[in-house]
């Protein structure tokens, strides 16, 4: 009986991390398709549906899209967002 126990908690445990996996290309996609956000350099990472976002963009606009694309994506529970912005004055 133990052995099924054990079983059925890594079934568990490998969908957990299926989900996150699949949520997070999910976010990745919709990032990089949107027109505004171009979202090819940023980052999402999902651990139990919590999904934080980095990596770098122009406006406060992009950031605060990249935030609401990322909530729209089924099994998002909340959205942490680490993006920064370019520094216009770098060189």
């Amino acid at each position: 009986m133990a052995l099924f126990l054990m079983a059925g908690f890594c079934l568990a445990a490998d969908k957990k991390a299926a989900n996150d996996d699949m949520i997070s290309d999910y976010v990745r996609l919709r990032l990089a398709g949107d027109a505004l956000v171009k979202g090819g350099a940023l980052q999402a990472v999902s651990k139990d549906g919590v999904v934080t976002l980095t990596g770098t963009v122009e406006t406060n606009e992009q950031k605060e899209k990249a935030t609401k694309l990322a909530k729209k994506v089924k099994g998002v529970k909340q959205v942490v967002n680490n993006i920064t912005l370019k520094d216009r004055n770098a060189k």
